[in-house]
């Protein structure tokens, strides 16, 4: 992580032993002396405001301040597991770091999926952030990609609209550390948006991309040699024990 000075710092996001071990090299970063933003795909883009707002008004007596920041800024039913994210939101008010929202919302990420890039970006951003020339390659990896997620199991038509649903969060991830790339930022995300060839980085500048350093954070169990190419740096950690993530799309045995 001190590399550079913009990280893409991935992870599976229910992950315990991964976060454990990103929170403690972080807070060795901040111990060396760096002050980078943190910039957290768990925040949608909107809630900037009630981030700033959450840190400088007065704290309810009954909460942390951590704790008061993800109240106000969570997205509702946004399904993460904030026991794991709050150590990153405490590193970050105690070294007094900036905390930004940095991910497409849901709702966005919907229109875009359902009505194509148009539906949230007017013709000025898409051409901005690079929407318009997203290699086919890309498409195609980004497209395989959401395939494994989902077992195999969506149509072709759902794997097109999901891939192009992703390739807008990681445009909207770059937009939101790029004022940020001076002083240093950190973002914090899933390991999808890390990747160097269908992530963020596809949408960083030459110049930004040789001061940024991706990191993997894999499991044991599915860090594959073909996987661990995808980072500048990987980081394997035992896997997660959880039920099967595929066992929704399976249909039931016949009698």
């Amino acid at each position: 992580m001190a590399r550079e000075p913009v990280v893409l710092l991935g992870e599976v996001h229910d992950n315990a032993a991964q976060h454990a071990v990103r929170a403690a090299a972080l807070r060795q970063l901040l111990r060396n002396g760096a002050r980078p933003a943190l910039a957290f795909e768990q925040f949608d883009r909107e809630r900037q405001a009630d981030i700033d707002r959450a840190r400088r008004e007065a704290l309810p007596l009954d909460k942390s301040r951590a704790d008061h920041v993800i109240a106000q800024a969570s997205p509702p039913r946004s399904g993460w597991d904030w026991a794991l994210y709050r150590p990153y939101v405490e590193l970050a008010l105690e070294y007094d770091l900036p905390i930004i929202a940095a991910n497409l919302s849901r709702a966005d990420a919907g229109r875009v999926s359902n009505q194509g890039f148009g539906a949230v970006f007017d013709a000025a951003a898409i051409s901005a952030l690079g929407l318009d020339g997203v290699p086919p390659e890309v498409l195609r990896a980004q497209e395989r990609a959401i395939d494994e997620g989902h077992c195999n199991q969506l149509s072709a038509d759902s794997v097109t609209r999901l891939a192009r649903s992703q390739i807008a969060r990681d445009a909207v991830l770059m937009l939101a550390i790029r004022s940020h790339l001076e002083r240093g930022v950190v973002l914090l995300t899933g390991n999808g948006h890390a990747r160097n060839d269908i992530g963020v980085p596809i949408f960083l500048s030459a110049t930004d991309r040789a001061r940024t350093v991706t990191i993997g954070l894999l499991e044991d169990e599915t860090a594959t040699r073909e996987e661990r190419t995808r980072f500048d740096a990987v980081f394997i950690t035992p896997t997660q024990q959880r039920p099967d993530p595929c066992a929704t799309f399976k249909k039931p045995a016949a009698p």
